[in-house]
């Protein structure tokens, strides 16, 4: 199989397309053929050398974390899924290899594609999905009749996170450049700063929850719109002198995977309640361009690689 992967950390030109072997599935795992692949930011911060944890990978790596294809094998003890099923899926925090024509990992951390989803868009809304809900429902508990503000909405997890919000009934604020203010209106969002001419601290106040997917000084200046009490749930660092507040919450979580969220995704996807972000698709011999693109950090949606091969 094709698989792109780098052997030291760099730039985006340090991805190659090799032929490597075949994955096996071990007991309780699954190997899947990749049909598209989704690309993060956290995918290029890796192969830059800049996500925590770099210091521990071993090369050469294929690079990748969310994925839709079909069940190709079932490893041993594996019951709940079938060879030929369309799955989507996340690999395990600390593990990496969507990129690439086929996939092994636990069973458990794949769902069955419901039909009215193509395999694009089930993995572009895999790990964005999955990110928002653990931070707005088991973390913020976000609920209707709250005040939210989400840093960078235009993206593929504030994509989600925006609909979410509207979905439980929040009062949803978002930041994002002027061109992306109809899409985010479209998603649901109740007022769109422009963070290029307005200070957010000036347009919105008594927040209830802040989700910074940004990081850094929009961290910090966040604290300012959060009333006694709220909570800062967060997926992107802040400054490494920041003060502790001491009413104030706040919180990295840990994204752990799981088929509940996977299905929890879909439950929310079937009752219309969220859609798929904007998704620009690359052919999967672009993921060096598509990489050069998520760094300039103005994507709206998800890019997903698709033919996988």
């Amino acid at each position: 199989m094709q698989a792109w992967q780098i052997d030291e950390f760099g730039p985006a030109n340090s991805l190659m397309l090799r032929e490597v072997p075949d994955p096996a599935p071990g007991p309780g795992e699954v190997l899947v053929t990749v049909a598209a692949a989704s690309v993060n930011p956290a995918d290029a911060k890796l192969r830059a050398g800049r996500s925590p944890g770099a210091d521990a990978i071993r090369f050469p790596l294929t690079l990748g974390r969310d994925f839709s294809g079909t069940v190709a094998k079932l490893g041993e003890g594996v019951t709940d899924v079938a060879v030929g099923d369309a799955v989507f899926g996340v690999l395990d925090r600390g593990h990496e290899g969507a990129c690439a024509g086929k996939v092994a990992l636990s069973a458990g951390l794949v769902a069955r594609k419901p039909k009215a989803l193509s395999h694009v868009e089930a993995a572009a809304l895999a790990l964005t999905g999955l990110t928002a809900l653990v931070a707005l429902e088991d973390v913020a508990q976000l609920a209707r009749g709250q005040r939210i503000l989400i840093h960078g909405g235009a993206g593929g997890v504030g994509s989600f996170a925006v609909q979410y919000a509207r979905h439980v009934g929040a009062e949803v604020f978002v930041t994002a450049s002027a061109r992306n203010h109809d899409y985010l209106r479209d998603l649901g969002a109740d007022s769109v700063i422009d963070y290029t001419a307005t200070s957010f601290e000036e347009a919105v106040a008594d927040c209830d929850v802040v989700f910074d997917t940004i990081g850094g000084e929009v961290h910090r200046r966040s604290l300012k719109v959060l009333k006694p009490g709220g909570l800062l749930v967060h997926i992107a660092p802040g400054p490494a002198d920041m003060a502790m507040p001491e009413t104030i919450r706040i919180v990295r979580p840990h994204v752990g995977r799981d088929r509940a969220h996977l299905t929890r995704i879909l439950d929310l996807v079937a009752s219309g309640a969220v859609r798929p972000p904007e998704i620009a698709t690359m052919a999967f011999a672009d993921l060096p361009a598509a990489h050069e693109r998520i760094e300039t950090g103005h994507v709206r949606g998800k890019i997903v690689l698709s033919p996988v091969s």
